[in-house]
Order: structure tokens, then C-alpha cells, then sequence
């Protein structure tokens, strides 16, 4: 088979890394990459906005199956129009991608359908908002409802915290004025994100994995769009991946198959653990970033198997082997991330890294010039590895971080510590 897969960061490199393995990839494509991607797939200079230009690259080439990677093109219908033009794709359509593309959609689907999330209200004015902040009082959550690179949600301390994030929100300050936003109560309890792959009727549960959004230690500093994770995340038991199928994933896709939008790819859902159990915070509809290096590091099936099967429906009686290793990845970025920083860096040591045992590393924002490895964006490098526990893992990454010289680059140095502490407990 040919394959192309969109997109340019460390999720498409794992992708690239897993799919390229497969024995079913005759030729691996993907638009438009990055230096990390080349030694995995033939990187196409594609704009990948433009949907036109990439059906005509799909036809050129003799495409059998797209995989897309970013939310970008998935909200704006790239998976409608390349279905259309007769190209197997994966990724949900324009209209089931609004679980993402919309705060204010899936938290009415959510509450259509018993699903639990937090109480919440929309607002399209400044003023309506921040009298309802007053008088719900602080913490409190203020989301605006679009797509916002993971920098939509601020989580107010305050009320004055609170009226600036919607100022902030209906001001530009992401980028566009937010049209509408959403705001709601600020749920108490641990984080963790949950995979399934979904064919339209059938969802099938991929792992667990724990973020880290903050970009300094002890979870310190702005939101980022993530500086570290790892795979499985302890607080998610047997009991409680059980209840998330059951309680979220699973009503979630028969509400949109009862909608007439079947959703068919991945869904992602970003989960607080309460003491009442699993609540939604936000579904992210495509790999996540940086969760997808560590998964791909555990999956011991092929993967490519499983989006065609997304894709035709035909998951039912389809099923996964998993190593039973935990993975992590720590995500170093360009000094000043996530305010301004400088590109064109350069990045040794990434070779001999790359031969510790265990070790991994996807690259995200970098390209090739003049025969070396350069930063080209915020975050990266992901460097990954697999170890018995979070600890041996954690332990190896940072081993491979230490050699890598980059003394334009940072990184939190520590990713893990939640199932660390948790597994020094057990002991």
C-alpha cells in the first residue's frame, strides 16, 4: 500500500516510526514532515490546507490510504473531501470533528446524554460572562469554544483571573476573537488521558497515558501543548478504563451515530479522575501530542491494520497486543517556549542518544540544513523510552537527554513524577 500521513510534529514521527513497519507499506509518504520523519518516509513539500493540492498528490501517487495527524485539517473537512475524491482516509468527518472543533457542541452532547463532565454555560458576551463568574465564584474554568493550539482553557484562581482570560478570549488574545466561549466549574481530582479507536459503531480502548501541560517543574508556568508524558497512567485501573468506555467513550459514539455523524478514527479523551469517578474535561479527536510517542513505544500490533479497520468498519473483532513495558517521553524545546524563541538552532549528540538502550527519539520541530539537525518551532525533540516502570523509563530518557547538546533547548526534568511516587509507595 501507499501511504501518506499529514502533518510535521513528534505525533506524525511515531506514526511515520510504527507505520513504516508494517509490512503492508509498500511506500510511505509524508506532507510536509520534518528532518526526524525523512528517515522514515519520503517528505512531500505539501500545504496541507489545501485540500485540492493534496487530492491531486494522492491521485499522482497512487495513494491507497491517508492518515491525518493534526486537529487543523480534520475541522476543516479534509477527511469529507478526500472520501469524496474516491481516497481511503483516516479521521473523523467535518461534522463528528466538532467534538473538538467546538467546547460548547460537546458539552451539549454531553449533557444530552448523561455523559459527566462538568457543569457549565456558554456565553457569546464579555459582560453575561463575568456575571456569571461572580457569581459562581473561583475556581473557576474559562474555555474559549474553538480550536486554540491547547492554549484555549484558563483555569482562574481568581475572579479578576477569570474576567481577564474572557477579555483575553473575546479580545484576539489566542489569535482570532473568540465568537464564544465557554465557562464551567473547576473540576478537583487527577488528570489522565484515554484513546479509542472507533469505527462508526465499535470502539476499542488503546491505552492510557498521563500529560505534563505545564512547561516548568512541579507543574509550574503557562500551558504548553505538552512538555512530557507517559504510558500507562496508574490512576486508570482495570476498573476505571471500564468505566470510561462505558460511562464516555461508548455514549459518545452512539450519540453521534444517532446524529447521523458516525465517528471513525481516534478518539482522545481528556479525563479528570474525581472521587465520584471519570469526568470529561475536552475530547481531542486525532493522536494526541506528545501521548502518541509513548503509545506507538508499547503497541505490539501493527498499527496500520487498525485505522483501515477504523475506517471500514470493521472493528468488531479486531484486537491488540500491548508490551507490558511503560513508556516516557520528554519533549525539549526551544529556549522561550511558549513565548517567543529562536529558530535555526543547532542540535547535536542526537545519534549517540538515540543508542542508549530503550531510547527513542521523534522529532517534532526540526528540519536539515546545510548537513545539520536545526530547531524549526517550539517544541522539538521527543525523547522517549521504555523501561519496567515509569522510573527505569524515566531514568533512561534523561539519559538520552543529557547527551544530546543543545544549548539553545530546555526541558522539564520532572516527567513521570506522579507514577514514580506512586510506584516508590508500592515498594
Amino acid at each position: 500500500m501507499n501511504i501518506l500521513i499529514l502533518g510535521s510534529g513528534g505525533r506524525e514521527h511515531a506514526l511515520a516510526w510504527k507505520i513504516a513497519a508494517s509490512p503492508l507499506a509498500t511506500k510511505l509518504y509524508c506532507a510536509p514532515g520534518n528532518a526526524g520523519i525523512a528517515q522514515e518516509a519520503e517528505c512531500v513539500a505539501l500545504d496541507i490546507a489545501d485540500h485540492k493540492a493534496v487530492i491531486a498528490f494522492c491521485k499522482a501517487n497512487q495513494i491507497d490510504f491517508v492518515v491525518v495527524g493534526p486537529e487543523v485539517p480534520l475541522v476543516a473537512g479534509i477527511v469529507d473531501d478526500l472520501e469524496s475524491a474516491g481516497i481511503k482516509t483516516f479521521g473523523p468527518t467535518k461534522w463528528a470533528a466538532r467534538l473538538e472543533g467546538s467546547k460548547g457542541f460537546t458539552k451539549d452532547l454531553c449533557k444530552a446524554n448523561n455523559i459527566p463532565t462538568a457543569a457549565y454555560e456558554r456565553f457569546k458576551s464579555a459582560d453575561l460572562a463575568k456575571d456569571y463568574v461572580r457569581s459562581k465564584g473561583a475556581p473557576i474554568v474559562v474555555k474559549a469554544d474553538g480550536l486554540a493550539a491547547g492554549k484555549g482553557v484558563v483555569v482562574a484562581a481568581s475572579v479578576e483571573e477569570a474576567e481577564a482570560a474572557i477579555d483575553m478570549m473575546f479580545g484576539g488574545g489566542l489569535g482570532e476573537k473568540a465568537w464564544e466561549i465557554v465557562i464551567e466549574d473547576c473540576l478537583v481530582g487527577e488528570e489522565a488521558s484515554f484513546f479509542a479507536l472507533c469505527d462508526g459503531d465499535t470502539a476499542l480502548p488503546l491505552a492510557s497515558a498521563q500529560d505534563h501541560k505545564r512547561v516548568y517543574d512541579g507543574d509550574k508556568g503557562p500551558n504548553t501543548g505538552g512538555m512530557g508524558a507517559y504510558t500507562p497512567a496508574p490512576i486508570m485501573t482495570e476498573d476505571m478504563n471500564r468505566r470510561v468506555m462505558d460511562e464516555i467513550v461508548i455514549p459518545t459514539v452512539k450519540a453521534l451515530k444517532k446524529a447521523g455523524a458516525p465517528f471513525k478514527g481516534v478518539l482522545f479523551a481528556g479525563l479528570m479522575i474525581t472521587k465520584d469517578g471519570p469526568q470529561l474535561i475536552e475530547y481531542n479527536v486525532r493522536f494526541g501530542d506528545p501521548e502518541t510517542q509513548v503509545i506507538m513505544l508499547r503497541m505490539m500490533s501493527d498499527l496500520l491494520p487498525a485505522l483501515i479497520a477504523a475506517r471500514d468498519g470493521q472493528l468488531k473483532h479486531f484486537d491488540l497486543r500491548w508490551y507490558p513495558d511503560a513508556a516516557l517521553t520528554v519533549v525539549m524545546a526551544a529556549k522561550g517556549y511558549p513565548g517567543s524563541y529562536k529558530k535555526g538552532t543547532v542540535i547535536g549528540g542526537l545519534d549517540t542518544a538515540a543508542q542508549l538502550d530503550g531510547v527513542e527519539i521523534f522529532h517534532a520541530g526540526t528540519k536539515k540544513e546545510n548537513g545539520a539537525i536545526v530547531a524549526n518551532g517550539g517544541r522539538v525533540l521527543n525523547v522517549c523510552a521504555r523501561g519496567k516502570t515509569v522510573a527505569e523509563a524515566q531514568a533512561r530518557a534523561y539519559a538520552a537527554v543529557d547527551k544530546i547538546d543543545w544549548p539553545d533547548g530546555f526541558c522539564r526534568r520532572d516527567i513521570g513524577w506522579q507514577a514514580i511516587t506512586r510506584e516508590q509507595q508500592v515498594r
